[in-house]
C-alpha cells in the first residue's frame, strides 16, 4: 500500500499517468512532489471535486483514518479508465439473456447474432473514453468511503482487518475498467440479511472472515451459473450490475464474488495465471484470508478452501500466478524501467504482484537457464521473458535481467513447456528452444533438433484428454440387435470395453444372425453420451439406413442432443440424455440384416482429425516451420521425415480454433 512519504526521483509517469515526482537541483534545493499532489495535478477541473473529499475527511480528526483512505484511492486514481455509452449497454444486454437463457431454448451465438442485428456492431469509438481522476466527482467517492468503512465497522469479523488490507481489499471502489456506479448499498440491501443467523451465533467464529465468506455463499439463493467463454465483444470487466447474473466466464462470476463480499466486510482479491500450462486460455479465481492470514481460493460459487489444500496448490503447473491490487506495483514498474526499453504489455502498468510462492507446492525457487542452451543470435533486449505456450503462439508470464553470464527466473512452478525470449521491436526474439522443468526430477528438458526423423500418425489436434469424460461413458456400452421393437428379446452385437482414442472405432459383430432391429444402449450412469454409429453389411462402404428409433430427451432440455444425432452422419453432434441410465439409439432397418462391423465415435469437441478438412503441421525449429499440408481423408493423418525430439503443433485451415502444441513419443501424441 501506498505511504504517505515523499518520494523522490526523476521525473516518471507510470502508464502515463500515475504520479509525478520531480529531481531538480537549483541553488541546493530539491522539489519534492507527493502521489497525491501529482494525482491532484492530473485532475484538471474535476480537482476541486476530489479537494472536497480530502477536506470533507480532514476536517475531523476522528476521520483521520477516512482521509488516509481517500488518500490511497485519489493517488491510484490517475491509472483507472473506463468506456461509457448506450451501445456498451446494449450490448452488455447480453449478460442478462443469458441468464434467461436457462428455460429458453437459445444459445449464446444466436443472442450474439440477435444484438448485432438489433444495434449495429460493436465500436469504441461510438464510446465516451473516460478517466476516472477527470471524472468521478465527491459524492461517488465519499459514498464508496463511508460505505466501506461501515461494512469494516460493523461486521464481527472486522476486528481482524488491518487498515492496509482493507484500503487494498475491501476499499477500492471498482475492480478494473468497468463502467462506475453506485454497487456497495445495492449488494448490502440485498445480502446483508443473510448473513444475520451468523452474526448470533454461538457455535461459529463470527470474527473469521472466511467462516463469514463461506456462510454467505452457502446462504445465497441461487448460485445458478451460465458458462460460456463466447461474448459479442472482448470486454474487460462489466460492472457489479451485469455479473449479478453470474453468465459468463470465470472473471464475470469472479467478479461477482468480488463485489458481494467487499459490499459486506470481507476482504478478497482475484488471482489468475495468464496463460494456463495446459489449455488456451488464463483463469480467475476468488482469494481471501482467515483472521490468521491464511489464504483461502475458490472458484466461486464453490466454498472457499484453505490454498495450501486445494488442487490448484498440489497439481497446477501453470508457472506463475498473481493478483489482482488497486495499488500500482510501483517497485516493479521502476525495476523495469531503470532498463530504457519498451516492456512487454502485461507490464506496461502492473497493478498486480507476484504471489506464485503461495501456490508453489513444487517449483524453482531460482530457475536457472543453463548459458549453453542460449542461441548464439544477437539480442539488444536487457529484460528475458518467460514465455508460456497459447495455441501456437508464445505469452510472456514472467521477466528478469537478460545477464549473459546468469540468467535466471525467480519462483517458477515446475512442469510446463516454456521458453525465455526478449522482446525487441514488439516481437519476441527467442533464446532458447521451448522445455521443462521434470516436476518429480527437477530436471530440464530441452526440446531440440536431432539428427534423426520419424514418421508420425496423429489422430487429434487438441488434447483429447480434457474429453475423458465423454469417451469413459462409453466404457461399458452394447450394442444389440433384435427382431423385436422393444428388444424384450436381443442379442448381444459388441460391448465397449476401453474408452475410445481416436475419432472411429470399428469393431467385429460377435452375432452371425440376421436382425431387423439394432441400437446402441448407453451404460449405467452414462447419459448415452454417444455422437455417431454406424452398422455395416459384409463389403458394404456405405452404412446401414432406417427408421431412427430411440429414447428422446437430452439433458439439456432444447432438442439439441437428441438421440437421433446418433444417425445424423455428423461426429460433431451428439445424443445427451436427460436420465443417466437407460438410454438408447436404434434404427428399425424395415428388413432383417446380418450385422458385420459396427463404427463409433464418442461425444467429442470436435479436435479429433475430421475427414475433409485441410491440417497443416508444424515443427519447432526457432521458430514454426511447415512439414505441409494435407487433406484427411480418414480419421488419421500421416507425416514422414519429422524430425525427433521437437515441439510439434497441429492446425486446421478448415475450422476450429481449439489446438494445442504436443511432442512425438513411442507412436503418440503427448500434449504439452
Amino acid at each position: 500500500m501506498t505511504k504517505l512519504i515523499p518520494i523522490i526521483c526523476l521525473s516518471v509517469i507510470i502508464g502515463g499517468s500515475l504520479f509525478y515526482s520531480c529531481l531538480q537541483e537549483k541553488k541546493e534545493e530539491i522539489a519534492i512532489v507527493l502521489p497525491l499532489d501529482a494525482a491532484l495535478s492530473q485532475a484538471g477541473e474535476n480537482r476541486v471535486e476530489l479537494e472536497k473529499v480530502l477536506h470533507r475527511y480532514q476536517s475531523n480528526p476522528s476521520d483521520s483514518l477516512k482521509y488516509r483512505a481517500a488518500c490511497f484511492l485519489i493517488e491510484n486514481m490517475p491509472s483507472y479508465t473506463y468506456y461509457k455509452g448506450k451501445l456498451l449497454e446494449q450490448y452488455l444486454t447480453f449478460f442478462t439473456l443469458l441468464q434467461e437463457a436457462r428455460s429458453k431454448k437459445v444459445y449464446p451465438q444466436a443472442m450474439i447474432d440477435s444484438i448485432r442485428r438489433m444495434y449495429g456492431p460493436f465500436s469504441l469509438d461510438s464510446l465516451q473514453y473516460c478517466k476516472d481522476v477527470l471524472t468521478v466527482d465527491s459524492a461517488y467517492l465519499c459514498n464508496n468511503i463511508d460505505w466501506a468503512f461501515k461494512v469494516w465497522q460493523e461486521q464481527p469479523w472486522g476486528k481482524s482487518i488491518s487498515f492496509d488490507v482493507f484500503c487494498e481489499y475491501l476499499l477500492p471502489y471498482r475492480i478494473g475498467d468497468e463502467p462506475l456506479v453506485y454497487w456497495r448499498e445495492m449488494y448490502y440491501a440485498k445480502y446483508n440479511s443473510l448473513l444475520d443467523t451468523l452474526r448470533m451465533s454461538d457455535s461459529l467464529d463470527i470474527e473469521d472472515p472466511v467462516v463469514a465468506a463461506n456462510y454467505l455463499i452457502n446462504k445465497l439463493p441461487d448460485k445458478w451459473h451460465y458458462y460460456t467463454s463466447t461474448t459479442p465483444y472482448s470486454f474487460g470487466h462489466i460492472g457489479p450490475e451485469y455479473v449479478q447474473y453470474l453468465s459468463g466466464t470465470c472473471r464475470e462470476v469472479t467478479d461477482f464474488a468480488v463485489y458481494l463480499f467487499r459490499a459486506l466486510g470481507i476482504p478478497c482479491a482475484i488471482d489468475f495465471v495468464p496463460v494456463r500450462s495446459y489449455v488456451n486460455a488464463g483463469h480467475f479465481w476468488l482469494v481471501a484470508w482467515d483472521k490468521t492470514g491464511e489464504a483461502y481460493m475458490a472458484n466461486f460459487p464453490e466454498n472457499l478452501g484453505m490454498v495450501r489444500k486445494n488442487w490448484w496448490y498440489r497439481w497446477d503447473d501453470s508457472p506463475k500466478v498473481y493478483r489482482y491490487t488497486f495499488d500500482i506495483n510501483k517497485e516493479l514498474y521502476e525495476q523495469m524501467a531503470k532498463y530504457n526499453e519498451k516492456v512487454y504489455s502485461f507490464w506496461s502498468l502492473p497493478k498486480f504482484m507476484d504471489v506464485t510462492y503461495e501456490y508453489a507446492y513444487s517449483f524453482e525457487k531460482e530457475l536457472v537457464i543453463p548459458l549453453e542452451k542460449l542461441y548464439r543470435n544477437q539480442c539488444s533486449g536487457r529484460i528475458a521473458y518467460l514465455c508460456v505456450t497459447n495455441r501456437d503462439n508464445w505469452i510472456p508470464v514472467d521477466w528478469t535481467e537478460f545477464d549473459a553470464q546468469h540468467l535466471a527466473f525467480r519462483n517458477v512452478r515446475r512442469g510446463t513447456l516454456m521458453r525465455v525470449a526478449t522482446y525487441e521491436n514488439g516481437t519476441l526474439n527467442f533464446l532458447t528452444d521451448p522445455f521443462y522443468v521434470d516436476k518429480q526430477k527437477k530436471e530440464q528438458h530441452y526440446f531440440s533438433i536431432e539428427g534423426n526423423t520419424q514418421d508420425v500418425v496423429l489422430y487429434a489436434k487438441c488434447n483429447i484428454e480434457g474429453e475423458n469424460m465423454f469417451r469413459d461413458r462409453m466404457i461399458g456400452g452394447v450394442f444389440e440387435g433384435s427382431n423385436q421393437l422393444d428388444f424384450a428379446v436381443s442379442d448381444t452385437l459388441f460391448i465397449i470395453q476401453c474408452k475410445p482414442d481416436r475419432l472411429n472405432t470399428t469393431v467385429r459383430s460377435s452375432s452371425n444372425k440376421e436382425y431387423r432391429y439394432i441400437r446402441y444402449v448407453g451404460p449405467p450412469g452414462g447419459l448415452c453420451n454417444v455422437a455417431e454409429v454406424a452398422f455395416y453389411e459384409k463389403n458394404d462402404t456405405l452404412p446401414l439406413s432406417g427408421k431412427i428409433i430411440g429414447t428422446p430427451g437430452c439433458y439439456q432440455h432444447d432438442g439439441t442432443h437428441e438421440y437421433t444425432n446418433v444417425f445424423d452422419g455428423k461426429t460433431w453432434t451428439s445424443f445427451d440424455y436427460f436420465k443417466f441410465s437407460g438410454g438408447w439409439a436404434g434404427l428399425d432397418l424395415g428388413r432383417k440384416v446380418q450385422i458385420d462391423r459396427i463404427v463409433y465415435t464418442p461425444r467429442n469437441r470436435d479436435n479429433y482429425i475430421r475427414p475433409g478438412d485441410i491440417y497443416e503441421l508444424y515443427y519447432c525449429d526457432r521458430y514454426w516451420k511447415s512439414a505441409g499440408r494435407i487433406k484427411a481423408t480418414v480419421d488419421s493423418l500421416v507425416y514422414r521425415g519429422i524430425p525427433q525430439n521437437v515441439l510439434l503443433f497441429l492446425r486446421n485451415h478448415t475450422r476450429g480454433v481449439d489446438e494445442r502444441v504436443f511432442v512425438y513419443e513411442k507412436g503418440e501424441q503427448l500434449w504439452k
